[in-house]
C-alpha cells in the first residue's frame, strides 16, 4: 500500500496512524495549548449552576455548549444565556437544529441507519437550522454546533455574503462523525471553526487528524452513554499533548438523555451540568498530578466565541 501512502503523503495528510504520538506544536491563539468545555449546558439556569460550581471548585470553563437547539429557547432565555456569557467571559455555543433523528425519518431510528441522524433532512431543514444560527446572532451568540456538512456549507456563505457575523463560529458536533484526518480537512476547508472528533479515536488517530488541520479540535475524555460511555480522564497529559489546541470536554457516563430538554428535566440537568464542572476538577487535578504543565487560556481569551454584550436585535 506504499503508493497510497505515498499519495496521502503528497497531498498533505499523514502516511497513517501517528503511533508516535509527535508533540503538537500548533496552538491557540493566545499560544495556550488546552481549554476546557462543559457540554449540555441546557438554557440559563444551567449556565448559572456551571458559572457558580466553577468558580466554588477552580475550574476555569472557557466554553460552554448546548444540545436541545436554539429554537428551544424563548428569545428572554437567549438573551439571558448570551449576558451570562458576555458577563463570565465564556463561549456559550447553541446547536442549530433540527436533524433527521428528531422528525418524522424512519431511517434515522432503523437499525443500519443510526448515522442519519443528525443529517439535516430535506431543504425545509436546512432552512430550519440556518434561522436557527441567524436568530441566535441576533441574540448576541456567536457560536453554533452544526452536525452536518452542507449546513456547515451554507452556513459559511451566510456568513462570507455578511447574513451572519463575520465572527459567528461554526463547532462541528460530535454527531457528525470526524475519524479521519482527511474528513477534518474537509470540515476546516469549508469553514469549520473546532471539530469535535469522534470519542473513541486513540491518541494515536487524534494525532493523526491534528497533522491534517490546524483548527481546535474538541475532544470528550468522559463520553456520555449514549456516545459510548468511555471515561479518558487518565489520557489527559497525552490527549493534551498530541492534540494541541484542543478543547477537553467534560461529560458524564450514567447520564440520562435531556435531548430536548425543559422544565420537567431541569433538575437532572442542573444536577449534571454541576457535576461534569466536578468532573473537569477531577481531569484537572490529575493532570497536575502528571507532572505534565500545558499552558491553559485565560478567560476571554482571543479566539473564543463570547456573546456580544447585549442583543443586537430583538
Amino acid at each position: 500500500m506504499s503508493g497510497v501512502r505515498d499519495a496521502l503523503a503528497a497531498m498533505g495528510l499523514p502516511r497513517g496512524d501517528l503511533h508516535e504520538l509527535p508533540d503538537s506544536t500548533k496552538r491557540f491563539p493566545d499560544g495556550a495549548q488546552y481549554r476546557v468545555e462543559i457540554p449540555s449546558t441546557e438554557g440559563p439556569a444551567c449556565l448559572a449552576a456551571v458559572l457558580q460550581e466553577a468558580e466554588r471548585l477552580d475550574v476555569r470553563v472557557h466554553r460552554v455548549s448546548q444540545g436541545s437547539g436554539v429554537f428551544m429557547l424563548t428569545d428572554a432565555e437567549l438573551d439571558e444565556v448570551a449576558a451570562l456569557g458576555c458577563s463570565a467571559s465564556v463561549e456559550v455555543s447553541l446547536f442549530a437544529r433540527p436533524n433527521a433523528g428528531w422528525d418524522a425519518s424512519a431511517t434515522a431510528v432503523a437499525p443500519a441507519g443510526g448515522g442519519v441522524a443528525a443529517a439535516v433532512r430535506g431543504q425545509e431543514q436546512l432552512v430550519a437550522v440556518l434561522e436557527d444560527a441567524r436568530r441566535a446572532a441576533a441574540h448576541g451568540i456567536r457560536s453554533v454546533l452544526l452536525a452536518d456538512v452542507g449546513a456547515l456549507s451554507a452556513f459559511a456563505a451566510l456568513r462570507e455574503a455578511g447574513d451572519l457575523p463575520s465572527d459567528m463560529q461554526a463547532k462541528m458536533s460530535v454527531m457528525l462523525p470526524i475519524a479521519n484526518p482527511a474528513t477534518a480537512r474537509v470540515l476546516e476547508r469549508l469553514g469549520a471553526s473546532t471539530l469535535n472528533v469522534t470519542p473513541d479515536l486513540s491518541l494515536a488517530q487524534i494525532a493523526a487528524i491534528r497533522a491534517a488541520v490546524d483548527c481546535p479540535l474538541d475532544v470528550y475524555v468522559e463520553v456520555p452513554g449514549n456516545l459510548g460511555g468511555f471515561v479518558r480522564l487518565h489520557e489527559i497529559p497525552e490527549l493534551v499533548r498530541v492534540a494541541a489546541p484542543v478543547y477537553l470536554k467534560f461529560g458524564v457516563r450514567n447520564a440520562p438523555d435531556l435531548y430536548p430538554s425543559g422544565g420537567h428535566l431541569e433538575a437532572s440537568a442542573l444536577l449534571l451540568s454541576r457535576e461534569r464542572v466536578r468532573r473537569a476538577r477531577l481531569g484537572l487535578e490529575l493532570l497536575t498530578r502528571s507532572g505534565y504543565k500545558p499552558s491553559s487560556s485565560q478567560l476571554g481569551a482571543d479566539g473564543l466565541a463570547i456573546p456580544v454584550a447585549a442583543p443586537v436585535a430583538g
